[in-house]
């Protein structure tokens, strides 16, 4: 969870600046998993990809070893790596099944979902607004997949599974975080999903070629400056500047997927897309309006 910014230090450019670069890697990524395609099996893919990441990390090793966490942290931490690891296998699925832009736009559930189980885990209301913005949400993911109109693909269920996983991921995370710096929780992340992987990968094991081992590693690469540039544009200005610039993925996934791979443009993706997104954009505005109302502060607040 990202901590508020003062009117005064936000930076609004910059943290635009910052996200559009995460937005780009993000969609690089995506576009190289497409590329490695179906040539290796998910769960290895997968694998590969979260092992080749550990490199990024080592210079974290001793702290880590050495971290003192609540047992409660630890279980969140490890329920998060279990949950997390099966995200991302649906999503190394889906990737290899449907187009880029259906990817992109159905990505957009996890903030939906994120919401929905802060209400039902961490006893946080829900307003008429919000709930009306997520069923918004909802209907944008049915346009998405337009059941009875269209084939609706194991690649899309995949995709709807990964947002769930994310969501509970994320929950997880948030909860962890206020004992544990954003460093070690992603860190253990990483480690926990790299184990969590390996017997799965190991059940489905074909022999990879070096170019294979080497996309993925660029997968490693641009997912982990995808997050640096998530985190300072985080901290350069509040997430309801930043967050409708996620929506230029879409754009980006779009062209991509039609220039690169030959996959038709879908304008009813597109429009779920933005349905979705607009949603996900009123939400976090929302949450910013009412963290800036003032408060009055408790009695003993202004004694020493």
């Amino acid at each position: 969870m990202s901590q508020a910014i003062a009117p005064s230090e936000s930076r609004p450019m910059v943290g635009v600046f910052w996200m559009l670069l995460a937005g780009l890697s993000f969609v690089i990524m995506t576009a190289i998993v497409k590329h490695v395609g179906s040539g290796l099996p998910a769960a290895e893919a997968a694998f590969l990809r979260f092992l080749a990441g550990l490199i990024f990390f080592l210079p974290m090793a001793r702290s880590l070893i050495r971290v003192r966490l609540s047992p409660l942290s630890w279980r969140l931490l490890a329920l998060r790596g279990v949950v997390h690891t099966l995200g991302v296998i649906c999503w190394f699925y889906a990737m290899a099944r449907i187009p880029v832009a259906e990817v992109t736009a159905m990505n957009y559930l996890n903030p939906v979902y994120v919401t929905i189980g802060a209400a039902l885990f961490m006893g946080e209301k829900i307003s008429v607004r919000r709930i009306t913005a997520i069923g918004v949400a909802l209907l944008g993911v049915l346009v998405i997949l337009r059941p009875g109109f269209r084939e609706v693909s194991t690649g899309h269920l995949a995709m709807l599974v990964t947002a769930m996983m994310m969501a509970a991921s994320y929950l997880c995370a948030g909860m962890a975080s206020r004992e544990a710096g954003a460093g070690t929780v992603v860190a253990i992340l990483s480690v926990s999903v790299t184990i969590g992987l390996a017997p799965f990968a190991a059940w489905v094991w074909v022999t990879p070629t070096w170019g294979q081992l080497g996309w993925l590693f660029l997968v490693a690469g641009f997912a982990t400056a995808g997050h640096y540039f998530m985190t300072h544009a985080f901290r350069a200005a509040p997430m309801a500047v930043i967050q409708p610039v996620t929506f230029l993925q879409l754009v980006w996934a779009t062209l991509l997927g039609w220039l690169v791979f030959g996959e038709k443009v879908d304008g009813w993706v597109v429009l779920g897309g933005a349905l979705t997104m607009g949603s996900v954009s009123y939400i976090t505005w929302r949450e910013a309006r009412l963290k800036r109302r003032p408060v009055t502060p408790p009695a003993n607040a202004t004694k020493p």
